[in-house]
């Protein structure tokens, strides 16, 4: 089994990462600002945050894999980028790094346009742009990490949890639709192509895309 690290899993895409890596048996590391009253059975609880890197480090000691389920709005607006990038430089090189980006640096059809340049909300788009930004780094990154990009279903969120099905589609950089157009993922499935990923990687150093 591995040992994960999920910072940010206390929100809504990493909750439900700790849980399914939990129900598998990994040994599951939660690192938030706060310990929940609300907690995953068998999964850790540390206090911990991407504003202080080294101490963030210092706190993964050991972990094998570490997710990024931190979104780049309120007070991580401008925050996420710098210090993700300087995460993955501390990191020992043996740390595989996954980070739960958002839809709108995926691609609209093979080749293009990305989903951010095709009438994407503008309240929204600050924070997809930094979540492009993590990926650019990680694209450009020359330590050696191994790391993976994830880009959810363009419905994904708390706004519309969804259940749980145990099935979803990988897209590659295109986002993935349904028969009718639409673009969505729960929470919960989500949650388990990233464990998937990580118990049997198939994107070294790449991003994909996940929905139904």
């Amino acid at each position: 089994m591995t040992r994960i690290a999920v910072i940010g899993g206390t929100g809504f895409a990493g909750k439900h990462i700790v849980a399914e890596a939990v129900s598998r048996g990994h040994t599951v590391v939660s690192v938030a600002r706060s310990v929940p009253t609300e907690r995953v059975e068998g999964a850790t609880y540390i206090e911990g945050t991407l504003l202080d890197v080294p101490a963030l480090v210092t706190q993964l000691e050991g972990v094998e894999v570490v997710v990024s389920a931190v979104a780049p709005r309120g007070e991580m607006a401008g925050q996420v980028r710098p210090n993700t990038a300087l995460l993955v430089q501390s990191l020992p090189e043996n740390v595989r790094v996954g980070v739960i980006g958002g839809a709108g640096g995926s691609l609209v059809a093979p080749g293009g346009p990305r989903v951010v340049d095709t009438g994407f909300p503008e309240e929204f788009k600050e924070e997809a742009l930094e979540a492009i930004g993590v990926l650019e780094d990680l694209q450009a990154d020359s330590s050696g990490h191994d790391w993976f990009f994830v880009h959810p279903a363009g419905g994904f969120g708390a706004f519309n949890p969804g259940e749980r099905t145990g099935s979803y589609r990988v897209g590659g950089d295109v986002l993935v639709t349904d028969e009718n157009g639409e673009s969505f993922i729960s929470g919960a499935d989500l949650a388990i192509a990233v464990v998937d990923e990580i118990e049997t990687p198939k994107h070294s150093r790449e991003r994909f895309t996940v929905g139904y």
